[in-house]
């Protein structure tokens, strides 16, 4: 590490002990709520997604669900000649609750990388960017294709996370059966969209999923469709097939983020989502919960490995609030053809 680079990493380190409350950096020091709120602003500042879903402190490490999603109708009338009125819960707090279980976020910095960002007078901001912004994708990413919890996880055959928490989407998977799932059609595990297969372009596609939203809930004017960015890219192509060869509808084409409208509903799609992926439901519905106090921290400088370590603990779990208000597509069996005209 440079001089000039010692210099500002350790005036950086001095600055975090300081906001902790804590003598050093240098071993685990816990965070109090103001600061645990802060550093998860400043991760959903490095995610529109985090920005757009609830990421909620909750006070016990176990519990029930904290906003429910409101279903049905409440309004009615009573005959009070004969029986008192009676209140509804419209906050429909469908399946269990959540379990925040520890999650470590550690990473490494590389000595040439900080030697590079010691140039800039904004060195802490850049620091503190990197790690939030990675503990940011890693958390969407688990989200997404989370499926267990191992006593050990192994990214080499879970890049993803898929060993780190159960997502959203496997908690989907186990709610009724997976009554919220479509996982195929025609095919015997497949479900094949396109020309040929069984629905033939995003707008059906897109209309089947509504239809797996509870009846009461697909009006409620807040649905959209979470779209990966290969079905996007599949539509694109038939928008260029189609219309493609004309100056003006080409450009048009270019510049609609394709993120437009497809059966009905608004399409949006983020990073570390599936490339194969398709969901309807309101994004207020999907939660991480993370444990108030459980925040830990502690970054060594690792001289063996010319690297800073910053090592990152965290309680956490991943919520649906409302399972009926969720439509998916099972992205590990979604099948587009490929140039052969094989589906895969």
């Amino acid at each position: 590490m440079h001089k000039n680079t010692r210099i500002k990493f350790n005036a950086s380190c001095n600055a975090i002990a300081k906001n902790y409350g804590v003598d050093t950096v240098a071993q685990t020091y816990s965070a109090t709520p103001t600061i645990e709120q802060k550093l998860m602003d400043r991760e959903e500042v490095n995610s529109n997604f985090l920005q757009m879903i609830n990421v909620l402190p909750v006070t016990e490490q176990q519990g029930q669900k904290v906003l429910g999603g409101v279903s049905g109708i409440v309004g009615k009338r009573t005959n009070t000649a004969t029986k008192d009125r009676e209140t509804q819960d419209p906050l429909g707090l469908t399946s269990g609750g959540y379990d925040c279980q520890k999650s470590e976020f550690d990473i490494h910095i590389l000595y040439d990388t900080l030697n590079a960002w010691a140039k800039f007078p904004d060195f802490y901001q850049r620091f503190d960017k990197y790690v939030r912004k990675a503990i940011a994708l890693a958390k969407i990413s688990t989200g997404f294709h989370g499926i267990s919890r191992a006593i050990e996880t192994d990214p080499a055959t879970n890049p993803n996370g898929e060993d780190l928490h159960k997502g959203w989407i496997q908690k989907l998977r186990e709610y009724e059966e997976g009554s919220q799932v479509f996982s195929e059609g025609n095919t015997a595990g497949q479900i094949r969209l396109g020309a040929g297969g069984d629905f033939v372009n995003l707008d059906s596609a897109v209309h089947s999923c509504l239809q797996l939203v509870g009846e009461t809930m697909r009006d409620d004017g807040d649905l959209i469709a979470i779209v990966g960015r290969d079905l996007l890219a599949l539509d694109k192509a038939s928008l260029y097939a189609a219309q493609g060869q004309t100056p003006t509808e080409k450009e048009r084409v270019e510049n609609n983020a394709v993120t437009k409208t497809y059966g009905s509903l608004p399409a949006m799609n983020f990073g570390k989502v599936p490339s194969r992926f398709l969901m309807v439901t309101s994004l207020d519905n999907l939660s991480i919960y993370y444990q108030e106090g459980s925040v830990r921290q502690k970054i060594e400088d690792n001289s063996k490995r010319d690297r800073i370590e910053h090592y990152n603990t965290i309680n956490l779990d991943y919520v649906v609030e409302n399972e009926e208000k969720c439509g998916v597509f099972d992205f590990k069996n979604i099948k587009l053809k490929d140039a052969e005209g094989d589906w895969g």
